[in-house]
């Protein structure tokens, strides 16, 4: 025992050390007013919002398999019409083709159900009468470092404390409540849910926590009837005082301290994408807990910040001071224009944060619209996996931000979606292989959803396996490219192989499709989502098939497909610049737009997160910058609520900017990320909470200080001059590089290069480039490359 105290001991004063060389916690000096402000936890595969009062405390709780809804085969059986479809897109008669895919097209059922909140505990205390003022040296925290939400006050001279996790190696959630002087808790624990749950004393200490969803008639929302089963199970310690069970709670009396460990299951079967009668949730519940039996408090928590540090120190990220203020006053304060440096390096390492908190291991699901924290029965947008650029954007930050194991559970569900996308494929498009459509929930849908105009998009798959390509080149795993990536991959390069249609130039063509969630004006008036040949579609094809030829060379593929490939991408339509505007052509045609500056600006999926749109192309690449503007200018110029008015939007931007080597741009997009969509808590808004703003802009900054997708890596492409001074360790680039970079006064200091394997790179800064050969066995510090 003393061992483990004295291991715990020394963790603990190593993160001191660490704590003072980065801004890694969020603090304040009040507890939450609501669910925004709450603080979240999470493991991967469950999710808590901690909000912190002194009298009545709140736990918000999700588990990750938590849907309402059914696995239901609703795929249109449009194939034997879909040739005539394409035909009238052709021809230019939208209207007809619309009209028909109106009537087949549209799936059954149309629309999914939500993601649900778990529920929540309530622990009210016997202090609840006790006025605010009389509540001393109270702070609410979160450490990114440790993972751990803290609560901490005075009450008549005794010190007060909860501090609450979620273990990803124990797999459950883990509380503390403690206080300076014996027998001063006192207090009622209870489980709420607003539908489908009960929860009961399964032992003198323990709740047991049973439901079902029952699902209620709901517009075009498919199937009713009572549905997946869910369980949870909580167990109490107390030290000092009296604990007993009774109906829905726990009730504590005069205890010195009280310890919680709570878990949640469901039903749900990965592998079948589907609830299983077979699983009992509460027999997973009690396997889970009983490997915390007899674990002490200071046990759990050793094992859980080592857990999270082996995989969250990887990186860090110094700029500016660090500020002695609470982080919503800091907020404040940038929203009212003032630039804090160090708020911005807290805003990236919590974009990591929450990735690891909800895409990891014990999870098997990827991050949703709200990671794995979602306090509504039925959320917005269902709280699902939008896959028109959404769940795309919750991974852009991994690989570069240290951490690719992240990638897998949303790998491992692009690869189940395989299944149910073949029969989309066939069934409602006439095509080989597999693809999918603008969203899914945890039952793998692939059918058209929403409608016809939102939801027929049959490009989603091209882009999801472009992950799987980037985690590769990341990585450099082989067998992973052999085994996981290059089969999906290959399997929707079947389906746009099999799908594309020759239009009246020669130009083979998606048809049909939309740009994301977009419309365009015909020169009669009228207005159509459904198009064909829409530009994110060519430019996404283009670069599914390029990673495919890359792919294919290290897994053999056969000179006849290769062949096949290259024939096809060299009858893709070229980017087009409008005559209009001079901007990038949303559309084949030179259509009018009926939003100007609309949220979504899919026509620059090559400029990022494609890598086909660079510099190099000089009259394209200008072309991308003035489309950007012209996006701009119809909100902030104009006043209308328009482009880049959403967080994801806004932090799409600063990845734009940084690609476009436009520091003071990108930089200028991350204050307007802060101050215009960001919430006390950090998190970003839609409006409301969608945690890709998040992470869209944790890849931002990231893609501000390095760039490696063009053959190179390009050391601070994208540096403010309001980033003076920094340093950040641990990013990483494709090829298998890792690097540490360091600048004073805009200037690169140094820059170190790791390498997973010996090899030639090019490095560049500024116009300077140059060729490094990095060994496995010992880092390149480079000090000659300032300009």
């Amino acid at each position: 025992m003393k061992k483990q105290l004295y291991v715990l001991i020394l963790l603990l004063l190593a993160i001191q050390v660490q704590a003072q060389h980065q801004d890694h916690i969020l603090w304040y000096k009040a507890p939450a007013k609501d669910w925004n402000e709450a603080l979240p936890v999470g493991n991967g595969r469950m999710g808590a919002m901690v909000y912190g009062d002194w009298n009545k405390e709140t736990i918000q709780l999700n588990e990750e398999s938590l849907w309402a809804g059914t696995k239901t085969e609703a795929d249109a059986d449009a194939a034997s019409k879909m040739p005539e479809i394409q035909r009238l897109l052709l021809e230019g008669n939208i209207a007809q083709a619309a009209k028909l895919s109106e009537k087949y097209l549209r799936s059954d059922p149309l629309r999914i159900r939500s993601n649900q909140s778990f529920g929540q505990f309530q622990i009210q205390f016997l202090n609840n009468s006790i006025p605010s003022k009389q509540i001393g040296n109270y702070k609410r925290s979160l450490d990114l470092q440790t993972g751990i939400a803290a609560v901490q006050y005075d009450i008549d001279g005794v010190q007060y404390k909860r501090e609450v996790f979620i273990s990803a190696p124990d797999n459950a959630l883990v509380m503390r409540l403690s206080a300076s002087k014996p027998g001063r808790l006192t207090f009622r624990f209870a489980y709420e849910r607003e539908q489908d749950a009960t929860a009961f004393p399964s032992g003198a200490k323990e709740l047991t926590i049973q439901g079902q969803i029952a699902d209620l008639p709901m517009h075009e929302g498919g199937d009713t009837g009572l549905h997946m089963k869910f369980g949870g199970l909580v167990r109490g310690i107390n030290k000092g005082g009296t604990m007993v069970t009774n109906a829905n709670s726990f009730f504590v009396e005069g205890a010195d301290e009280v310890l919680f460990y709570f878990t949640a299951a469901t039903d749900y079967n990965f592998a079948k994408l589907d609830y299983d009668r077979n699983i009992d949730p509460l027999v997973r519940c009690k396997e889970i807990l009983a490997n915390v039996e007899g674990l002490s408090f200071e046990n759990a928590k050793l094992r859980h910040v080592q857990d999270h540090q082996k995989m969250f120190d990887r990186v860090v990220f110094n700029m500016g001071e660090v500020s002695g203020l609470p982080t919503n006053e800091r907020l404040e304060r940038v929203k009212a224009g003032e630039v804090d440096a160090s708020l911005i390096s807290l805003y990236f390492q919590y974009g990591r944060y929450l990735l690891m908190g909800s895409s990891r291991k014990p999870g098997v699901l990827p991050a949703n619209l709200q990671g794995v924290w979602n306090q509504d029965m039925n959320a917005a947008w269902s709280s699902d996996f939008h896959t028109n650029i959404n769940i795309q954007m919750n991974y852009w930050p991994a690989e570069v931000a240290n951490l690719s194991e992240t990638v897998l559970p949303f790998s491992n569900f692009i690869t189940a979606l395989r299944k149910p996308g073949r029969v989309t494929a066939a069934k409602t498009y006439n095509s080989a292989g597999w693809t999918m459509n603008h969203l899914t929930d945890a039952f793998g849908r692939t059918a058209i959803a929403d409608g016809v105009g939102w939801g027929t998009f049959p490009i989603a798959a091209s882009w999801l396996v472009l992950h799987q390509w980037d985690h590769y080149l990341f990585t450099k795993d082989k067998e992973y490219l052999k085994k996981e990536a290059y089969p999906s991959m290959k399997e929707a390069a079947d389906f746009i192989l099999d799908y594309l249609v020759e239009d009246k130039n020669g130009y083979l063509v998606t048809a049909p499709s939309n740009s994301p969630e977009n419309k365009y004006r015909m020169a009669d008036g009228q207005t159509f989502m459904l198009t064909y040949g829409a530009t994110m579609d060519t430019q996404i094809i283009n670069e599914l098939l390029d990673a495919c030829l890359q792919a294919g060379k290290v897994v053999g593929e056969t000179a006849e497909f290769t062949k096949r490939l290259k024939t096809v991408k060299s009858k893709l339509p070229p980017i087009k610049i409008s005559a209009r505007y001079n901007t990038i052509q949303e559309w084949i045609e030179d259509y009018e737009e009926v939003e100007p500056g609309h949220r979504h600006i899919s026509h620059l999926f090559g400029l990022y997160p494609g890598k086909t749109i660079t510099e190099d192309q000089k009259d394209i690449f200008e072309a991308a910058k003035r489309t950007i503007e012209r996006r701009r200018f119809y909100n902030e110029n104009a006043g209308n609520r328009m482009g880049s008015y959403t967080g994801w939007s806004r932090a799409w931007m600063i990845n734009f900017y940084a690609r476009l080597l436009d520091g003071e741009e990108a930089g200028a997009n991350v204050q307007l990320l802060l101050e215009k969509t960001t919430l006390n808590n950090l998190f970003n808004t839609h409006p409301p909470f969608q945690i890709d703003g998040n992470f869209g802009g944790t890849a931002g900054i990231a893609e501000m200080l390095i760039q490696s997708h063009n053959q190179e890596v390009h050391l601070l492409p994208a540096l403010p001059a309001s980033w003076n001074t920094g340093e950040i360790k641990g990013l990483r680039a494709r090829d298998g590089l890792t690097i540490d970079l360091k600048w004073s006064d805009g200037q690169l200091i140094s820059a170190i290069l790791y390498a997973d394997e010996n090899k030639e790179v090019r490095v560049r800064y500024k116009d300077k480039v140059k060729k490094v050969k990095v060994s496995r066995s010992k880092p390149l510090v480079l000090k000659s490359l300032k300009s």
